[in-house]
């Protein structure tokens, strides 16, 4: 009888082992898909500013090309919004 309740013990134990295993596992999973996710977040962000951006810069295009100047001093402008924007992201 007592060594039917080892036995018992032994195989809780290995059980009990294997799903800590499993749950350490699945957590390290976790931990990667929400770092991949956080990354894939920021770069939908980035590529949405990218955008806005480049419409502005259309948005300010003369019906005959503009001038070269203003287009420099319209993509000046833009980079340092972004700058200002990554600023207060963090």
């Amino acid at each position: 009888m007592l060594e039917d309740i080892r036995k018992d013990i032994e195989k809780l134990i290995a059980l009990y082992e294997r799903e800590r295993a499993e749950v350490d596992r699945l957590r390290l999973e976790l931990s990667q898909s929400n770092a991949t996710n956080d990354s894939y977040r920021k770069q939908i962000a980035d590529l949405e500013r990218e955008v806005d951006n480049l419409k502005l810069a259309e948005a300010f295009k003369t019906p005959y090309g503009g001038s070269p100047e203003a287009k420099e001093k319209v993509n000046r402008l833009i980079r340092e919004i972004d700058k200002c924007i990554s600023l207060l992201e963090r």
